[in-house]
């Protein structure tokens, strides 16, 4: 049996333990089952049917439009390849998409990564984390900015 046989196997039978009791791998699965449902969401629902189950409770109560709102439409335009109408929607929401299908493919690859190379996992945790923050923070920056501009707005 060759060494990556073997190493494939080892991991086989790892890996149900591994699920069971590894909390970053259940992390990890739990983000991309969310982020699997976002996309999902987007594509199952219709903005040219407007059928969205979920409403923007901002809206309904206020009459006025949040700064989320249209997030929902936009993320259907944009799996449905309609970008540029996307962006009537919600200006940042292809911003807001891209780090949602970052986080998709940065949650496969960091596992991957995590279950073959057991010398180095802490260090993988700690830059996966890191980087997730950094692309938190400038893919929702503009939703930040506008909750504090509206807060100091509120103090006058």
């Amino acid at each position: 049996m060759t060494r990556l046989k073997k190493r494939l196997s080892l991991l086989r039978s790892d890996l149900g333990a591994l699920l069971r009791t590894d909390s970053y791998l259940k992390i990890n699965i739990i983000l991309a089952g969310v982020v699997v449902i976002v996309m999902a969401y987007s594509g199952i629902f219709s903005p040219d049917t407007n059928n969205y189950p979920v409403v923007c409770m901002h809206e309904k109560i206020l009459g006025i439009k949040c700064f989320s709102c249209g997030l929902s439409h936009s993320f259907s335009l944009i799996v449905r390849g309609r970008i540029a109408e996307a962006y009537t929607w919600n200006v940042y929401g292809m911003q807001v998409f891209l780090f949602f299908l970052l986080q998709l493919i940065m949650r496969v690859v960091f596992s991957l990564i995590y279950l073959t190379r057991t010398e180095n996992r802490k260090q993988l945790v700690i830059y996966d984390a890191a980087g997730s923050i950094v692309i938190f923070l400038i893919a929702f920056y503009p939703f930040f900015r506008q909750i504090f501009l509206e807060f100091l707005y509120s103090l006058k």
